[in-house]
């Protein structure tokens, strides 16, 4: 996915004035730019991946042409995570590295670092069997239950479109209750 093509998914989700972001599970930084264009120049963008290689990259991208600051967090979504109250959180095919019974309590940990109204956006796909890629596949189906079980506001549907891997690649976005 480019840039564009981020930032136009991401848009409709980020409230304008919204300052403080996490992508958790950032990768190299594809949704991390999006966010730091989105929130602007007064903004920060809370780069999180567990894997040292990544969160290199990912402080290479400190300062976003006409974007906000990225700040490169080296972490689990599955552990404690050091980061400031948020604006809003996105996870983007993250959580299906999560294991089942420990998907609802990753989410939960995670609005806990949202401000009251916060945002929590997770892309993910449906229709994909588990496979090396995709352990722990999260249809949006089962998206409703983890929420539920992890005290978020009903999922809604955002967007989504065919993923050229299979199945369809969505994006929900819930608040904490």
């Amino acid at each position: 996915m480019d840039l564009t093509e981020a930032v136009e998914l991401l848009r409709p989700l980020v409230e304008p004035g919204a300052r403080s972001w996490a992508d958790i599970g950032a990768g190299e930084g594809g949704f991390t730019r999006a966010l730091a264009l989105l929130l602007g120049a007064g903004g920060t963008v809370y780069a999180v991946d567990p894997d040292h290689r990544a969160v290199k990259i990912l402080q290479s991208l400190a300062v976003s042409p006409g974007g906000g600051l990225v700040v490169a967090v080296q972490g689990d979504l599955t552990g404690p995570l050091d980061l400031p109250v948020l604006d809003g959180a996105l996870l983007a095919n993250s959580l299906h590295y999560v294991p089942d019974d420990q998907q609802a309590s990753s989410l939960a940990r995670v609005a806990g670092l949202l401000k009251p109204g916060g945002r929590l956006v997770v892309a993910e796909y449906d229709g994909r069997p588990a496979n090396p890629w995709v352990p722990y596949p999260v249809p949006f189906v089962r998206l409703r239950q983890i929420a539920r079980d992890a005290g978020l506001s009903e999922p809604a549907m955002a967007s989504h479109r065919p993923s050229a891997y299979g199945g369809i690649l969505y994006l929900a976005v819930m608040q904490r209750a």
